[in-house]
């Protein structure tokens, strides 16, 4: 006992005065000079070479104590053997003695091994701390390249803006042509700058709130109207948030699993890509969100009660204020949703049935694949219809991703026959190449009724870093069949709308060419719900985005929500949901060469006749027509999946997935 304390004893004692601690200030000391020649000396590596070298010393302090006692220990023994004692204890003190010098023997080359590790070490660490510097020097000037390139972007807008002989105020009817340039072909010249239109002088328009009583009254001025109007014929107005609702008779999900943390460059897939379709673009499902297309059209319905309020308004650009609330209401669950919803196989469907709490039946189809194009009809049992088709077209243009839904919407009100028809606005996404994604809504959005001919003027101002304008502002004017102004629109495309009643308007004293309309205090229009507990988590989908994926019974074999890598992903099985995505995307391209095999076999076209015919696909529940408004081919519901539903007869149902 009395060895053993004492070898615990020196051991402390040797080691706190070896030279470890020693080495230890040797090397701070001698980091100085590294500090200072190199920004990354705190990298991960340097720190694990200091620390093995500092390991390293105090296995040579143990190996001295090792060397030391184990010497003491052969002295003893030959001490002990020397004695005069019987003879098997002789062979033990003999075989005691054996392997006590085989274990400093072992000890010694376990220090060899270690000192010849730490000198391989050193040895390369120079070359790497080299070549970390030169990624961090290559690192900040791509910064600062990328921080003046942006400042030379931002100077180059204005003066293109400034420049003389350019329009003032440039627009365009959207219900009545298209995004096309007048060659018919999508200019990326246009792409590259119609995000940025108007970003400083962004607002046409100033509005000053009348106040006192005798300012309300009408001044015989441009635009005047009766004060009384405002509180008679716009009650409607008032508490547009929805009414209470009674409990649904089937109980919804308000939870999916959490989001899985996996890492994936999105440049690394990306720069490849540059200037092709992204509907080309084979994708993983990491950087997708558990819901297709088709589910995410369906979305633009969670604010479903400003269209069935809208149904009451007598007054026709009134309801058109709450029209103009619903299209960009439509836009609130993108501010955080950078994740790309999964491209829709050919003849897939969704359906949203939801006459018991919602009001409203929704059906879906994937009509097109190149372009992807999905049809769209929604009836309600509270007096309106909407249907549209809705082609993306999008590119990837190295900076930024830019996503154009082509097509025009339509809604209509079987009461008093009131036909609106818009189109949407451009989405970007931004700091593709560097920085923390994000998305923005940019354009103009023209409302048109098209019985009474009153508009709609809406503005999403592009954000900019040097801006003065609010993030994600919306601006908008109501006008009637004469352009007169009656409502004023502001808000953000995320958060909320307000209106206002414009009581007078008068062009700007300060020679700008902006109107000044005088308005009554705004009133809330529509507001964005919370969103759920956990929803960062969760894809920050929203409350109805939650319950789109949830399975359902009786729904056609077509049904997103039977899509099986969709499934998967939602499960957080991202590499089954991988293997998955791949088989369907080869089923889906074997039928359509089976389609094409069958078109050149019985029409006896070429090649290239036989590619474009079997490309047309005859879609299940929707059929093409002349558009009498717009003047375009357009897929609208034909009928017959409500009715197939309640006989349970999917036998007409392509086997997609």
């Amino acid at each position: 006992m009395k060895g053993r304390g004492c070898w615990d004893t020196a051991s402390v004692r040797s080691f706190c005065s070896s030279g470890c601690l020693n080495k230890y200030k040797k090397d701070d000391s001698g980091d100085d000079d590294d500090e200072t020649a190199s920004p990354s000396d705190n990298s991960e590596l340097h720190h694990t070479i200091k620390t093995l070298s500092l390991k390293l010393d105090d296995l040579s302090t143990c190996n001295d104590l090792i060397a030391k006692h184990g010497a003491a220990l052969q002295r003893s023994l030959n001490e002990l053997d020397s004695l005069k004692i019987p003879a098997e204890s002789s062979e033990k003190l003999k075989a005691v003695n054996e392997r006590a010098t085989l274990f400093r023997i072992t000890s010694n080359a376990m220090i060899n091994a270690c000192r010849d590790f730490l000198e391989l070490a050193e040895t390369h660490s120079r070359k790497w701390q080299r070549a970390l510097q030169y990624e961090h020097e290559q690192r900040i000037h791509l910064e600062e390249t990328i921080e003046q390139l942006a400042k030379q972007h931002n100077s180059l807008e204005r003066a293109f803006r400034s420049a003389p002989g350019r329009p003032a105020n440039p627009t365009k009817s959207f219900s009545e042509g298209s995004l096309l340039t007048p060659k018919g072909e999508d200019s990326e010249e246009d792409e590259d700058t119609e995000y940025f239109d108007a970003m400083e002088d962004s607002t046409s328009f100033i509005t000053v709130i009348t106040e006192s009583k005798e300012d309300k009254k009408a001044e015989g001025g441009t635009g005047a109207v009766s004060v009384d109007d405002w509180t008679t014929a716009d009650n409607v107005l008032d508490g547009t948030s929805p009414g209470p609702k009674g409990p649904p008779k089937v109980k919804r999900r308000s939870r999916i699993p959490d989001k899985p943390n996996y890492s994936l460059n999105l440049w690394s897939i990306m720069k490849n890509c540059i200037g092709r379709e992204l509907s080309k673009i084979p994708m993983p499902v990491n950087f997708n969100e558990p819901l297709s297309m088709l589910q995410r059209l369906t979305e633009d319905l969670e604010y479903h009660h400003l269209l069935d309020k809208a149904v009451n308004c007598t007054n026709p650009v009134e309801q058109m204020c709450l029209v103009a609330a619903f299209s960009v209401s439509s836009y609130s669950t993108t501010v955080n949703r950078i994740a790309k919803p999964f491209n829709p196989m050919l003849g897939e469907t969704f359906e949203l049935d939801r006459l018991d709490d919602m009001g409203l039946r929704s059906l879906c189809e994937q009509v097109s694949h190149h372009p992807p194009s999905a049809a769209h009809y929604v009836f309600s049992k509270h007096g309106w219809s909407l249907w549209q088709e809705i082609t993306i077209s999008s590119k990837f243009r190295g900076k930024y991703l830019s996503i154009m839904p082509l097509g025009a919407i339509h809604l209509e009100f079987q009461a008093s026959g009131n036909h609106y028809v818009w189109r949407k606005s451009t989405s970007t996404v931004h700091n593709i190449i560097v920085g923390k994604l994000w998305i923005d809504q940019t354009g103009d959005i023209e409302i048109v009724n098209h019985k009474t001919k009153d508009r709609c003027q809406l503005k999403f101002l592009p954000y900019s870093y040097f801006s003065k304008e609010a993030a994600r502002k919306v601006t908008g004017v109501v006008s009637d069949s004469q352009g007169k102004a009656h409502y004023v629109l502001s808000g953000s495309w995320d958060e909320q709308m307000e209106c206002a009643k414009v009581m007078h308007s008068s062009p700007s004293s300060d020679g700008k060419q902006k109107t000044v309309y005088q308005t009554l205090p705004a009133k809330l229009l529509w507001k964005k719900y919370p969103l759920p507990e956990n929803a960062e988590n969760m894809y920050y989908f929203s409350e109805l985005a939650l319950t789109l994926n949830e399975h359902e019974k009786g729904v056609a074999p077509t049904d997103s929500r039977l899509r099986p890598d969709q499934r998967l992903m939602e499960k957080g099985r991202w590499d089954e949901a991988n293997m998955e995505k791949q088989r369907l995307e080869e089923k889906q391209r074997l039928t359509r060469r089976r389609r094409l095999e069958a078109t050149a076999r019985g029409s006896g076209f070429g090649a290239e006749e036989a590619e474009k015919e079997a490309e047309v696909y005859t879609p299940l529940w929707f059929e093409k027509r002349l558009d009498p408004l717009t003047g375009e081919t357009a897929c609208m519901y034909k009928g017959g999946y409500w009715e197939a539903k309640e006989r349970q007869d999917w036998h007409m149902c392509p086997d997609i997935f």
